[in-house]
């Protein structure tokens, strides 16, 4: 009996270790991978699209707070293998670690569901997920830099933007992708296979030559983007959202395209605007769409429910209509 009781005392702190150095291990690999294009403004670098902080607010969402010292592990791993250690890598470290853990913090306060299926988690992802939160990292790296002497007094603020809005964008395209793979426990509608096909294609074309092209036709990414968030909410409105943005930051990071001829300053601004713009459009949208199917679902619920309740009443022999089933009114948003 006591070897019984002791396992799940045991097996928990494994568990926690493994869930640490896992979220420590995909931190260090997003950061890697993010480091790939980079900017330089005022002379310094940065990245677009920032995925580490997007691998951690989902990471907290999923495992809990408790994963926290993963993520610091991480951010130190990406800091000593980009430079040697210094005591202003610890300021930096504890910033990247205490924004998402603050993003988590007020989701859990507004109820945030990473289903992402109301408007209402759409915008607390957006507002206080990232641009809130990510003030905290923005600010605590960039404050560092110019006391360490690494940076001009007088280029705080547009590092500090460039810094900020790509921390913003991690968490808007990179933490949406995560949390639609952890939920997505159902079996896959293949359906609308032949669509979902024809989507892909087009996609494979069309981002490609609006982020390529020297004529300016980023704008042509948004009827596709409204596509997926139509027929494939979530699913396909993310991933579309993810691979614009990494053909653009490419793009903008080669210099070509719409983002050719253009000074530093000018790429950071084109290319934040244009990947913010459309991670609200395809975050929000898909939160509303869903939102309103998951609304007219539940009505007809509710019409079946009442046409049964009606014709029993009528004939009162018969079979009393069963209850109303807790796990539908569950998936489509009601009580």
């Amino acid at each position: 009996m006591a070897a019984v009781v002791a396992t799940p005392e045991l097996r928990r702190p494994v568990v926690v270790a493994l869930q640490t150095l896992a979220v420590a291990a995909c931190y260090y690999a997003a950061g890697r991978l993010g480091l790939l294009r980079q900017l330089v403004v005022e002379g310094a670098v940065f990245t677009p699209i920032w995925p580490p902080t997007g691998v951690a607010v989902a990471s907290l969402l999923i495992f809990g707070i408790r994963c926290w010292p993963g993520i610091a592990i991480g951010a130190l791993l990406v800091i000593l293998s980009l430079t040697s250690f210094e005591p202003s890598a610890i300021g930096i470290v504890a910033g990247n670690t205490v924004a998402p853990v603050c993003a988590y913090l007020m989701l859990r306060k507004v109820g945030f569901r990473m289903e992402l299926d109301r408007l209402r988690d759409g915008v607390a992802l957006v507002f206080l997920g990232a641009l809130v939160s990510m003030l905290i990292s923005a600010t605590v790296g960039v404050g560092l830099l110019v006391l360490t002497g690494k940076l001009a007094a007088d280029g705080f603020w547009t590092v500090w933007l460039g810094w900020w809005v790509g921390d913003a964008m991690g968490v808007l395209i990179v933490a949406p992708v995560l949390l639609m793979l952890y939920v997505a426990r159902r079996p896959l509608n293949l359906s609308r296979w032949k669509e979902a096909t024809a989507m892909t294609l087009v996609a494979g074309v069309l981002v490609p030559l609006a982020t390529h092209s020297p004529i300016s036709l980023l704008f042509l990414v948004y009827p596709l983007l409204i596509w997926a968030a139509l027929r494939f909410p979530h699913t396909g409105s993310v991933l579309c959202a993810l691979f614009a943005s990494v053909m653009a930051t490419i793009a903008a990071t080669d210099g070509v395209g719409p983002f050719a001829r253009l000074s530093d300053v000018e790429v950071m601004m084109k290319l934040q605007a244009f990947n913010g713009s459309m991670a609200l459009t395809a975050l929000l949208l898909s939160a509303v769409i869903t939102e309103q199917r998951n609304t007219r679902r539940s009505v007809e619920l509710a019409c079946q429910e009442l046409v049964e309740v009606l014709e029993h009443l009528g004939n009162p022999s018969a079979t009393p209509p069963p209850a109303a089933d807790d796990g539908r009114r569950r998936q489509y948003g009601t009580q």
